[in-house]
């Protein structure tokens, strides 16, 4: 039985063996096969194929030896990446007579359709490649070379550092113990152990022929690993655009395998992933969003590229959602993220604005962008929007709390609603989008990043600020706590605190203890002040992206936010003799 729902299932013989082919989609559509790693079966794929089968006609196949296809006999030899490249041309022949295929390879997957990629019988087959987890052996081979032969202290650390995550691959080399294990204690408790270290979620995978699949595909190392390490070949270029995808927690390969590869592959789009290392059952949402935007890009003659910029690598294809994203700094962020190809959820409780923001993020270069309606403050439409963001497009990788108001006015001027609503907002706000947010990317267990737009009055105190400071102080407080709750659980948390900006929150900042008259004045003031000063909310935001990237606990932006966090460790009197100065509004 398999677990790709709806699937229409053929035999395509090869050789000596019979392999399993499992198709979902519209045969008439660009075909895209799956092609699984080690120890799994095709159903490892369930997920992605189910969300692509929508667009495109979706392949996935047993490997010979695993799940319902045949082995051969006898092992030894029978799985040697020229007999593997035989059984691929034989499924493109049966599923796509005629016409190329994408490749999407897992792993072992990814290790063969390395090999299929660059031989030269595969020519024209092949219309692009997705890499997930698994090197190609030649490639490999010419890094270790390398890093011998010239070696230095970093070539060295990332040799070691690689022969250390290798330790399962010894041991599969070895007779007879791997086969005994996995037939044994191994194979039972695998998918436990996948649940509890690798964090994939409980199912149908994987599939009860895992013992035996394991203890055969062993042959899949013993048959190529030793070999093409001595010997790779000299001329493993790819002949078609290559997208790898690099999961940055995986625990078995590391990043810097790819250094170099574009000797190799001409047309290279590369991705990174804060993951571990079976990102298909662990993220598939944004793994189908990639491959889709990929070989939609191949199929319509566009450059197989994703979004430019510093951050396209780190966060293309992430799901990023901001709150107060109508204007100012908010929309700035969502627009910042966009262009590095993320997938943009602008949220805002002006519905005309967050509109706006989301078909700019679309035209800035974001992968998809959506505008939603909600009130911060309000726990019931941010349980509803979250609900909502879950089951439409999946998890949030990247949350920003940014929706604020203003408040201005002495302490005595300030009246209890004046103090309800901008805690409301303020704090409240981002307290209800830590907790919804946050709690799915918890319970996800694939880490992600919250960002609380705080503010230099956090730590700066000012006769003219005391709501609003205290407001901010205790978003800084609050980040600070939850960031040490989830550093466990690889969630980054940054407090962002930006000083004077122009945006629009000084014109439309309350002003407590005086009428109407008097605060239109005071707010067209401010604005003006903030005007000179000149200070635009989108290098608030390329702060905020460089934040997310190097996990900055405290992110202040401007001259006057860092002088002030400086000023608030090193020198607290003088900031508290400076607090009592009257502002010029």
């Amino acid at each position: 039985m398999t677990l790709l729902t709806g699937a229409r299932e053929r035999r395509v013989r090869t050789g000596e063996v019979e392999l399993c082919v499992a198709e979902l989609g519209d045969p008439e559509r660009p075909t895209v096969v799956l092609v699984h790693g080690y120890p799994d079966s095709k159903e490892v794929w369930s997920e992605i194929a189910e969300r692509l089968a929508g667009r495109f006609h979706v392949v996935a196949y047993d490997v010979r030896g695993h799940g319902r296809s045949t082995a051969p006999r006898p092992l030894r030899g029978g799985f040697t990446l020229e007999k593997l490249t035989d059984d691929f041309l034989a499924v493109a022949d049966a599923v796509s007579p005629g016409e190329p295929v994408h490749l999407v390879g897992h792993d072992w997957g990814s290790v063969q359709a390395w090999e299929f990629t660059t031989v030269k019988r595969t020519e024209g087959r092949i219309a692009s490649f997705t890499s997930m987890s698994g090197p190609s052996l030649d490639h490999f081979g010419h890094w270790i070379d390398q890093r011998v032969k010239r070696p230095t202290p970093r070539r060295v650390g990332q040799l070691l550092g690689q022969g250390a995550r290798s330790w399962y691959v010894y041991l599969l080399h070895t007779p007879v113990l791997p086969e005994l294990a996995w037939r044994g204690p191994l194979g039972k408790g695998w998918p436990r152990m996948l649940e509890r270290v690798e964090k994939v979620p409980r199912g149908d995978y994987p599939t009860s022929s895992l013992p035996s699949d394991a203890a055969r595909g062993a042959w899949l190392y013993r048959d190529n690993v030793r070999p093409r390490l001595r010997g790779p070949r000299p001329d493993a270029h790819a002949h078609a655009p290559v997208q790898i995808i690099t999961p940055l927690k995986d625990r078995f390969l590391s990043e810097r395998l790819h250094d170099g590869l574009e000797q190799w592959v001409p047309q290279l789009t590369r991705r990174t992933i804060q993951a571990g290392h079976w990102i298909p059952r662990t993220r598939p949402e944004q793994l189908a969003a990639w491959i889709e935007e990929f070989v939609t890009s191949v199929e319509s003659g566009r450059s197989p590229v994703a979004a430019s910029g510093e951050h396209a690598e780190r966060f293309g294809g992430q799901l990023v959602l901001v709150t107060g994203a109508g204007s100012g700094i908010g929309r700035a962020t969502a627009l910042a993220f966009a262009a590095a190809g993320a997938r943009v959820v602008a949220v805002d409780r002006n519905a005309q604005a967050a509109a706006r923001t989301a078909e700019s993020s679309r035209r800035a270069g974001a992968a998809e962008a959506w505008a939603e309606t909600a009130d911060v403050s309000d726990e019931q439409s941010m349980e509803k929007l979250a609900e909502k963001v879950a089951t439409e497009y999946g998890v949030v990788d990247i949350l920003v709390n940014n929706a604020g108001i203003g408040l201005s006015g002495s302490f005595f001027d300030t009246t209890p609603e004046d103090w309800k609503k901008v805690l409301d907002v303020n704090l409240w706000g981002v307290i209800h989008g830590c907790r919804l947010f946050g709690r799915r990317m918890a319970e996800r267990g694939q880490g992600g990043h919250i960002v609380n737009v705080a503010s230099a009055a956090a730590y700066q105190p000012s006769r003219a600020l005391p709501a609003y400071s205290t407001s901010k102080a205790a978003v800084l407080m609050l980040s600070e706590c939850l960031r040490a709750e989830l550093a466990g659980q690889g969630i980054g948390v940054t407090a962002v605190c930006p000083g004077f900006v122009n945006t629009a929150i000084t014109s439309t900042a309350h002003f407590a203890g005086v009428d109407e008259r008097e605060e239109k004045r005071l707010q067209k003031r401010a604005a003006r002040l903030y005007g000179m000063r000149n200070y635009p909310p989108e290098k608030v935001a390329r702060a905020i992206l460089r934040a997310v990237t190097r996990n900055e606990a405290v992110a202040p932006v401007t001259p006057e936010a860092r002088g002030a966090r400086w000023l608030s460790r090193w020198a607290p009197r003088a900031l508290r003799g400076i607090a009592r100065v009257k502002p010029p509004v």
